[in-house]
């Protein structure tokens, strides 16, 4: 990676501002490419490992998880996008960065190796130990890798992020497989996470190209750590309000109604987690250099949000207009008791992405008090949603969850408004044809299953998919509905363009050489 004293990870490009929008769209595509592979093999991962392992299994290594996740937050402490919106990064600041994720990522994993039997004690399952303490080592594999992925985003290389997101669950998935086959049980999701951790971290510093000095004192962090610290403290708010969920089931349910909960997330949630990753990984950077732009920079931001939202909540429909094929051809008969829970959490993530496009303004701006105050005085939505759904089990604890974005999302926009200035009239727009086009999807399909007669899984999800294109084509009659369709059709061709002008010129350098070789 090319870097100079003064500003590590920013691209040497000729593009300059007028480049940024080719960029983030090849950046976009790369990342959100990558991503889809990295689902598809989520995917066939639950579709393998689902007819070897049991919901026990899941439920054991989902109990680990609600620890891990919080930790997690610890250990990058913000300072990976602390790092990608500074408008200036120098080496010596990197290497301050990278040693504290270091120092936090060992420390978290010592502290949970050392916190394993309370925790099995906790969850009085006692398989929790040898699980905990093996996969401690994921915070020391996550901490090292933070920073030579916040170089990577920097520096816009999307292609090699890319690559690494899609091998490192690719060569987990093959150790998970062999050991599940082997009989490992619970183990190989163990072995699988520890595997991509390792895989990721390798690829994440392969790619950087940069060996970190020794720390440094004289070197000032306080701006990133001040933003660190807002940062962390609203994921954790974040995190306690949207995760209430997964420790009410395990509390109160035991490891086989959690391993349920579990993976009608990992088909639902978890997608869309890693959709959001790479998104903001293309948009945080473009942002950054667009600040002083307002035009552009709400340009950008209005279009990212249809191009973020369609796809997920689109998809989002589908699942839960299908959800009982989706099981059923995915899982198998034995995990149909999470059909209801695939469709409730499908249309919580409806909600939730509606306004993430905010969360950029958040960060780009620094605005991380802000982000940490809205947080907080609307986090008390999830948890009630929770609390109150605990009382009839996971579907109302699924409820609780599936509610709760839907009142706060139109809150988040007004208060950003309030902050900042963005273009909040076409933000609210573009969230309420998203909302409005989903549910009409999901309504129509939902329809016309219920009145045809019981169907073969692979029948049904022909006659779903079948009745969402009729029903997209004929939305697409609607001139604003028209309008945001030609958004992914103008980001289409210039990707287009962008592709046969970088051929074009590889072709005219290639002839250029053989000529020169010939004379």
């Amino acid at each position: 990676m090319s870097t100079s004293p003064t500003d590590l990870g920013t691209p040497r490009t000729a593009q300059g501002q007028q480049g940024l929008g080719a960029a983030a769209a090849r950046g976009a595509l790369m990342m959100l490419t990558g991503q889809g592979m990295r689902v598809l093999l989520q995917f066939a991962s639950l579709v393998a490992l689902a007819r070897l392992l049991s919901p026990q299994d899941y439920g054991l290594v989902a109990a680990v998880f609600v620890v891990i996740g919080i930790g997690e937050i610890f250990r990058d402490f913000g300072l990976s996008s602390a790092a990608i919106r500074s408008p200036k990064l120098t080496r010596a600041q990197s290497t301050n960065l990278f040693w504290i994720n270091s120092a936090i990522g060992l420390a978290l994993g010592v502290g949970l190796f050392s916190l394993a039997t309370p925790l099995a004690e906790l969850f009085g399952q006692v398989e929790i130990v040898g699980i905990a303490r093996a996969m401690s080592i994921i915070f020391l594999f996550n901490g090292i890798t933070t920073q030579f992925r916040a170089l990577l985003v920097r520096a816009l290389r999307f292609r090699w992020l890319a690559t690494v997101d899609v091998l490192a669950p690719a060569i987990a998935l093959g150790v998970a497989l062999t050991a599940a086959l082997l009989g490992a049980g619970y183990w190989s999701l163990v072995f699988q996470h520890v595997t991509q951790s390792l895989v990721l971290l390798t690829g994440a510093a392969l790619g950087a190209r940069v060996i970190p000095g020794l720390p440094r004192r004289n070197v000032s962090m306080h701006s990133f750590l001040v933003f660190g610290a807002n940062t962390v403290m609203t994921q954790l708010v974040n995190y306690a309000a949207n995760r209430l969920d997964t420790a009410v089931i395990g509390f109160a349910h035991g490891a086989t109604q959690l391993g349920l909960y579990n993976r009608a997330q990992q088909l639902v949630v978890a997608p869309a987690s890693q959709v959001q990753a790479p998104a903001t990984s293309v948009a945080l950077p473009v942002l950054t250099r667009l600040q002083n732009d307002p035009a552009r920079f709400d340009a950008f931001l209005i279009r990212g949000q249809l191009a973020f939202g369609y796809p997920i909540a689109l998809t989002m429909a589908c699942v839960a207009a299908a959800a009982e094929p989706i099981i059923q051809i995915m899982l198998g008969d034995q995990w149909l008791a999470a059909v209801p829970l695939l469709q409730l959490l499908a249309l919580a993530v409806i909600a939730r992405n509606l306004a993430f496009v905010g969360s950029w303004v958040y960060m780009v701006r620094g605005l991380s008090g802000d982000l940490l105050r809205f947080t907080a005085a609307t986090a008390i939505a999830p948890v009630a949603g929770v609390l109150i759904g605990a009382h009839w089990g996971m579907i109302g604890v699924a409820t609780g969850v599936a509610l709760a974005p839907w009142t706060t999302w139109p809150i988040s926009l007004w208060w950003l408004s309030r902050v900042t200035p963005v273009p909040v009239r076409a933000l609210f727009g573009g969230a309420l044809r998203i909302s409005l086009v989903a549910f009409l999807v999901f309504g129509a399909a939902s329809a016309v299953a219920h009145l045809l007669p019981p169907l073969p899984a692979l029948g049904s999800l022909v006659v779903h998919a079948g009745t969402i294109a009729v029903t997209l084509g004929l939305l697409c009659i609607v001139p604003v509905l028209r309008a945001d369709a030609r958004v992914f059709r103008d980001i289409a061709v210039l990707l287009i363009r962008r592709r046969t002008r970088r051929s074009n010129a590889r072709a005219a350098d290639s002839d250029s050489s053989t000529s020169a070789t010939l004379r």
